[in-house]
């Protein structure tokens, strides 16, 4: 099983960016999906996650600004960024669960400038 994380970058506070997570190498649809993240010398900390049925669940720091989605054709996950803060700033993980397991991908950086 893989996931592929993609759309990290640089930007600055109050722009934009989304992520993507592409689960590969599985044969069932993943159930929840989510991203969690991990800021330097800061636990790994969840974001938001989204069930196989579309429910959502949201950090109290995010919400209003970020949106988690999934496109069940294609087993990929999305999080949309919106007025990006640098408290923001952090290495955003991609999480699927398989079948009761879970699966992680590797990290995309993503960056806000003030």
């Amino acid at each position: 099983v893989q996931l592929q994380a993609s759309g990290g970058g640089l930007v600055q506070a109050g722009e934009s960016l989304r992520l993507s997570c592409a689960v590969s190498g599985y044969i069932f649809r993943p159930n929840d999906m989510g991203w969690y993240r991990q800021a330097p010398g800061k636990q790994r900390e969840l974001v938001a996650t989204i069930t196989g049925g579309g429910s959502t669940n949201y950090a109290d720091s995010v919400k209003g600004r970020f949106t988690i989605s999934r496109d069940n054709t294609k087993d990929t996950a999305y999080l949309q960024m919106n007025s990006l803060k640098p408290e923001d700033t952090a290495v955003y993980y991609c999480n699927a669960n398989l079948m009761g397991i879970s699966y992680w991908g590797k990290g995309t950086q993503v960056t806000v400038s003030s």
